[in-house]
Formats: structure tokens, sequence, C-alpha cells
């Protein structure tokens, strides 16, 4: 049994995405905005999002477009602001992440008590923000600092844009990151929020890394829990849930709760 069955109690565990509204210093910080706003949207999202039934909750700065390499202050300070005053409220197990930067995302959880991380923690990438290099003996040097002993992190091989920067496959990649990084958990991602990321692939992933899970990233659908499910051993899923399908609408607890039950149909229950 999988640290995924221990604390999400059940098998094939469907993460539900908080996506935090844009932040103060980010490009899409609207005018007149304000972070208790943000807080205030991030409790309708988290209600629905527990209401509907979901199995875990990742809170991220997702609307921080464009992304940092490294988190700002400014940012980092937020998130945890928005997270301290919905701690009360979190009845399923929960993580934190500072997208893009391995190293925030590690002093976020330790501020905030996170269970669980999600990040590009290891490796160099090319993409649409340029060149991005990751320290991961760095990072996980930090965490042991911070005596963040309990806290699971999940390795994305794939990445949202970016492509890892040599001409391994991403079974080789994840092969090699077994031995070298001890990852928690494997994050396979599509292209993009909302894209699917393929089966086909975890299936290669998985003949390479045992008994480590292999989680889907993006693009899981009420349509396609089943199949996602054949081939991973759980979800990450934000976009189809909201109003409309849209990345920067609130969640929809009807789509939540229709998404779980397809769920739970798919894993037996």
């Amino acid at each position: 049994m999988s640290f995924l069955t221990s604390m999400f109690k059940t098998e094939k565990p469907v993460i539900g995405m908080l996506h935090l509204r844009p932040l103060p210093g980010d490009p899409l910080y609207y005018p007149g905005g304000s972070v208790s706003q943000v807080v205030e949207a991030a409790k309708r999202d988290l209600e629905a999002l527990q209401q509907g039934g979901v199995d875990g909750i990742l809170i991220t700065n997702e609307l921080s477009m464009p992304y940092e390499q490294h988190v700002s202050p400014s940012t980092l300070a937020s998130v945890g602001y928005v997270i301290g005053t919905l701690s009360h409220d979190l009845s399923t197990p929960w993580g934190a992440e500072a997208i893009y930067d391995g190293d925030a995302t590690i002093e976020l959880c330790a501020a905030v008590d996170a269970q669980f991380t999600r990040c590009n923690f290891c490796g160099a990438w090319a993409g649409d923000l340029g060149l991005i290099n990751r320290d991961f003996a760095h990072t996980m040097r930090r965490k042991a600092a911070l005596r963040l002993d309990d806290l699971k992190l999940f390795h994305f091989i794939t990445s949202e844009g970016e492509v890892y920067l040599n001409d391994r496959t991403t079974a080789d990649i994840a092969d090699s990151l077994l031995f070298n990084c001890l990852p928690d958990a494997m994050v396979i991602g599509g292209s993009a929020a909302g894209r699917g990321a393929s089966g086909e692939l975890a299936d290669e992933v998985r003949e390479r890394v045992g008994e480590v899970p292999v989680v889907c990233g993006t693009g899981c659908r009420e349509n396609t829990v089943a199949d996602v499910f054949a081939h991973y051993d759980g979800a990450f899923v934000g976009t189809c849930l909201k109003r409309d399908g849209r990345l920067d609408a609130p969640v929809d607890v009807e789509r939540v709760a229709r998404f779980m039950a397809a769920a739970r149909t798919a894993r037996g229950e």
C-alpha cells in the first residue's frame, strides 16, 4: 500500500485544485483588488471542493501568470496568508505549491504545515518562460533543515509548456529520478492545464519505477476518469471542476459532485 491510500483514505485519490486568484504583484491582479477578495473566493472554492467530495486539495497560485522562476516575497506571503485564513475550514488532506519554484514551495509548506506538495523540483527545462534549472540537492537540504520529514513530494516528470533539456525518454528520466532524488510520487501532465496526459506514457513510466505512485497531473475529466484510473494511481483535477470548465472561473459544486460520482464508480466503490 502506498502513502496515497493512507493519506487520502482511498485508492486512486482525486486531488482537487484550489487555484488562488491573482495576488499582489501579479500582472493580472485587478485594479482595486485586495487580498481579502482573494480569501473570499478561496473560501467559496474550498467549500465547493469539500462539499463535492474530493479526496484531497492542493492550493496553488495558479493565476499568478506569467509564473516566476523565483517566486517573489509578496506572492509567497500572500499565499501563506490566504492559506492561514482557510486553515480552520480544511477538513480533507491538503497541500500547497508555489508554482515553478521548488525552493519557495518548500518554504511555503513549512510555514503553513502542508501535508504534501507538487512542483518541478528537478531537472533543466526550456519553454516560453526561458531556461529553468533546478538545484534539487539544495531543495532537499532546505527541506531537511526545516524538518519537513513527513512532507510528501509529487515530482513533475513532464512539464506544462516546457521540455526537458536532454534526449532521454520520459521513462529513462523517471528511472534516474528514482535513483537520484527518491520521489514520493511522480506526476505526468499534458501541455497545459486542462489538457490530458498520456496513459501509454504512464504505463511506460510505471514499468520503470515499481511501487512509486504515478499520478495524472492535468486533463482528467468526468468522462475520462475511468480510463485515467486504468493507467494512473490518482489525479490532480482542476479546470473541469469549474463553472463552464474555464480556468479562471469559480469551482462548481455540482461539477465536483458529478466528477466524484464517476471517480467512485471507476474505483469500484
